[in-house]
């Protein structure tokens, strides 16, 4: 929970929050006779797997209020790899217990934007930054190690 000023005391609430995410979509090459799918399919295949995760796991402390998946994907050149990858959005309107638990969308691959809807205005102490950015460090290693097995791979 974090804590807002109403009126002159200070209360427990919890943080309403939109967040977008991008699920990437990648040529991957067909089998036998059956031909690839086109990246933008790939991309909606992906996003609404990964939603369909989001809203039937549990999760401590967060709420899948609603999300909307009806953004068209859309396509880019990656200069990277040097082929057309596609992207399609999806805007998860989300309730969470506390700040940390809004890291594990913040620090995801996907992530492209954040809008706090509730409260308005919170107060931060030292120990909730604290524990904020020791919850910011632990998803970025194990984001790390995720990524360094995807290597060996």
């Amino acid at each position: 929970m974090v804590k807002i000023m109403l009126g002159d005391e200070v209360v427990q609430s919890k943080i309403r929050f939109k967040v977008r995410l991008d699920f990437r979509g990648e040529y991957k090459p067909g089998r036998f006779l059956f031909g690839s799918r086109p990246v933008d399919q790939v991309a909606q295949m992906i996003r609404e797997e990964q939603v369909t995760l989001l809203k039937n796991m549990p999760m401590q402390g967060i709420v899948l209020e609603d999300y909307d998946i009806s953004a068209e994907p859309y396509v880019i050149f990656d200069d990277l790899i040097g082929e057309k990858v596609a992207y399609a959005p999806a805007i998860l309107t989300i309730t969470a217990d506390s700040i940390e638990d809004m890291v594990k969308f913040i620090m995801r691959e996907e992530f492209r934007k954040i809008e706090i809807l509730e409260p308005p205005q919170m107060i931060i102490t030292n120990k909730d930054l604290e524990r904020i950015l020791f919850k910011m460090g632990e998803e970025f290693r194990s984001h790390l190690i995720y990524f360094a097995k995807r290597l060996k791979k």
